[in-house]
């Protein structure tokens, strides 16, 4: 084990985290449990002055107590280039011109400070745009505003999922059944709701029996879990009713993690999480704030923030060599 560090974590607000299930949470007290220090600070109290990145931030202790779960120090200005080691960028989505801003931000201090994931790879790596470099593992696909290209993938494929690109959490994910009935008014509500395109991809039946979280830390498999959709629904993200369960990895799956670690690896994404169906269908690499590992502790007796933190460790050394 390493000197304690200084971490300052860019997140979301304290007072919203559900320590039942939050990944953040369970890395931040493997962080402490190490003797670490911790900050915290949100993305809009990133300043840059002179040259200088700085945050607006606060020490922070946490412990797993329902209601009681965190306590605050003295507000701090911290530059995040000299007066800490470790930044992790853990704010949920959406990945929208903030976020992108805050990568750009972060990036300035790169040869001073180790930050997690790395901002430019977050954010050249969208979750639903990234995966396409491995389309050989994806269920068809197809990124668009055309709504006749929308039909005709319809009329290939029988049934489609149409989902935001920029989407998280299972939000705004539509199941559209082979005779398309209000497929025409989706796709005037996706176009009239975002400028970007939006993904639309054959549906896997599959995904009714789970959807498949697989953890990769530094590219390397740490675990999975299943999420079961709700009854009546596709979703089967945790924040939309799905249930976790317990799994193990189907051969596909580590043809998968195969391919892809050495290139998180090389792109400095440390901490990422995969979406699987079936066994089979890669569906999204999830890389801006990756969620799952509580879960998956406690089915596999496994400690992934230990994990993280070794990486994280074995990656500074590497820096000061």
């Amino acid at each position: 084990m390493t000197a304690p560090l200084n971490i300052a974590v860019q997140m979301d607000p304290m007072e919203g985290i559900k320590i039942g299930g939050d990944s953040t949470f369970a890395i931040m007290l493997s962080a402490q449990a190490r003797g670490h220090r911790l900050y915290h600070y949100e993305a809009p109290a990133l300043t840059m002055r002179g040259g200088r990145l700085i945050a607006k931030a606060r020490p922070v202790t946490v412990q797993r107590v329902e209601g009681d779960h965190f306590s605050f120090g003295d507000w701090t200005s911290l530059d995040l280039g000299r007066d800490v080691d470790v930044v992790l960028m853990r704010q949920d989505p959406p990945f929208d011109l903030s976020y992108i801003t805050a990568t750009h931000l972060l990036e300035r201090i790169e040869g001073e400070t180790l930050v997690v994931n790395n901002p430019a790879a977050v954010r050249n790596a969208p979750e639903k745009l990234f995966v396409l470099d491995y389309a050989r593992f994806m269920p068809p696909t197809m990124i668009t505003r055309d709504l006749a290209e929308v039909k005709s993938f319809l009329a290939e494929h029988g049934e489609i999922v149409v989902k935001p690109l920029y989407g998280n959490a299972g939000n705004a994910v539509f199941h559209v059944g082979g005779d398309g009935a209000n497929l025409s008014a989706l796709v005037e509500l996706f176009n009239a709701s975002w400028v970007e395109p939006f993904m639309v991809q054959a549906f896997i039946p599959a995904v009714s029996a789970g959807d498949k979280r697989i953890v990769l830390v530094d590219g390397e498999v740490a675990g999975a879990v299943n999420r079961v959709p709700g009854k009546g629904e596709i979703r089967s993200n945790l924040a939309v009713g799905g249930s976790a369960a317990k799994t193990e990895l189907t051969e596909r799956e580590r043809e998968i993690c195969v391919a892809l670690g050495p290139e998180l690896k090389k792109r400095g994404l440390l901490f990422v999480g995969i979406d699987v169906i079936g066994g089979e269908w890669l569906t999204e690499i999830n890389v801006t704030s990756p969620t799952g590992i509580v879960s998956i502790d406690a089915f596999n007796g496994t400690d992934t923030g230990a994990m993280i933190w070794e990486a994280i460790e074995a990656r500074l050394a590497s820096m000061q060599r």
